[in-house]
């Protein structure tokens, strides 16, 4: 299954240029980190989510890369890139083996399940 997404064609190429630089730094920040780490985590600031998606980490012995971008006061448009970018419109993101696994959730079930350990290898 796909996301549905407006194609390209559609969009006027001077928005296409605007979206496709939208804090692209930011961006290729990200994937430079899920490209070398296993398990990735990209949160923010004053959400309980990305720091429970670190202690479910932690309690396994997962080692993990921790990005935090501002909070709920700060940094707003740099996540925005990372939820378009990614399709994912909550915190954290969970990259594992360069795959988003979902959120601090997704996660915890992943853990419960085993699969996490099976990713991993």
């Amino acid at each position: 299954m796909s996301r549905n997404i407006l194609d390209q064609s559609r969009i006027h190429p001077a928005a296409l240029a605007q979206i496709s630089n939208y804090h692209r730094d930011l961006v290729a920040e990200v994937e430079a980190a899920i490209a070398a780490h296993p398990v990735v985590v990209v949160g923010m600031g004053l959400n309980p989510f990305p720091a429970k998606a670190r202690k479910l980490l932690d309690r396994n012995g997962t080692p993990y890369l921790y990005l935090s971008y501002g909070n709920y006061f700060s940094q707003w448009r740099p996540r925005l890139a990372l939820k378009l970018w990614s399709g994912w419109s909550t915190f954290p993101l969970v990259f594992v083996k360069g795959t988003l696994i979902g959120g601090a959730n997704d996660l915890q079930k992943l853990i419960a399940g085993g699969e996490l350990a099976r990713m991993l290898g």
